[in-house]
C-alpha cells in the first residue's frame, strides 16, 4: 500500500474527556481537575434551553485555543456530568493543558 493511501485512511485526531459542570456558577471558568480526573467547570448561564452547555463549549474552545466547532458534547446534555470530544487536538494536548485529567 502506498503512503498517500495510508494517510487517507487515518482517522482524525480527537480527545475525549469528562467535565462536571456547575451552571449559574457566577462566571465562566475552569476550576481545575478533580482527584478522579474529571475537569471541573462553571458557567454563568442557567441550565435552561441548552444555554449552559453552549457556554461550556465556548469556554472549552477558548481554553484549548481551538475553534468552537471542534468541541462537541457527546453525552450528558441534561446532567452535570458531560462527555466532551475535541476534534483536531490529541489527548496529550488536553493533558498538557490540564494535568491530571483522564483523557
Amino acid at each position: 500500500m502506498d503512503t498517500s493511501r495510508r494517510q487517507l485512511e487515518r482517522s482524525p485526531v480527537s480527545a475525549r474527556f469528562a467535565v462536571r459542570l456547575m451552571p449559574r456558577g457566577g462566571m465562566d471558568r475552569v476550576d481545575g481537575v478533580s482527584d478522579d480526573g474529571v475537569l471541573q467547570a462553571r458557567v454563568s448561564a442557567p441550565a435552561v434551553g441548552g444555554a449552559a452547555n453552549s457556554a461550556l463549549l465556548r469556554l472549552l474552545a477558548e481554553e484549548l485555543d481551538v475553534s468552537r466547532t471542534s468541541v462537541r458534547l457527546v453525552a450528558g446534555a441534561t446532567g452535570r456530568q458531560k462527555l466532551i470530544v475535541v476534534d483536531g487536538l490529541s489527548a496529550q494536548g488536553v493533558a498538557d493543558r490540564w494535568p491530571g485529567i483522564k483523557v
